[in-house]
């Protein structure tokens, strides 16, 4: 079974760290961006440049993830996609999304949007916390373990 993790790299904060856990599986990983990010030499990690405007990085994750892969995302509409694909899926703060929990993300995400639009809130949420990292890793170790189990 072959395992990739497909990164939403533009605003990823998690970037190195995805890319240690992949060297420490042997695991492919794929930085998925609309401009060239730099990223460390690694034998597992490659930088996929997508032309054109911001969703296009979206769609091209959509169409290459599968069932055996791992998307790690702060999009909640391409994490949905990347579930109805198959795929495993972390946001950069180790929350998975599954098809439990993706219903009420959707919800909460258009709810913040028009509560935004209204003025009632501020565009800001809670800043990246050390917590996040490290949850993060953990969850990233689990979904790997986890696939790797099921192959």
């Amino acid at each position: 079974m072959s395992i990739t993790i497909y990164v939403d790299a533009d605003a990823c904060p998690v970037k190195q760290e995805a890319i240690r856990v992949a060297e420490r599986h042997g695991v492919k990983l794929i930085l998925v961006s609309n401009q060239w990010l730099r990223i460390p030499p690694s034998p597992v990690a490659r930088m996929e440049v997508v032309p054109g405007g911001l969703d296009k990085a979206d769609d091209w994750i959509a169409e290459h993830i599968g069932p055996t892969d791992i998307a790690i995302t702060g999009d909640i509409p391409l994490a949905a996609r990347c579930l109805e694909r198959g795929a495993r899926v972390l946001n950069h703060t180790g929350k998975p999304f599954d098809a439990d929990s993706i219903g009420m993300a959707l919800s909460m995400r258009e709810l913040n949007a028009h509560l935004r639009d209204l003025g009632e809130i501020s565009g800001a949420g809670p800043g990246f916390q050390k917590k996040d990292r490290s949850r993060f890793l953990n969850e990233l170790e689990n979904a790997i373990q986890a696939l790797k189990r099921a192959g």
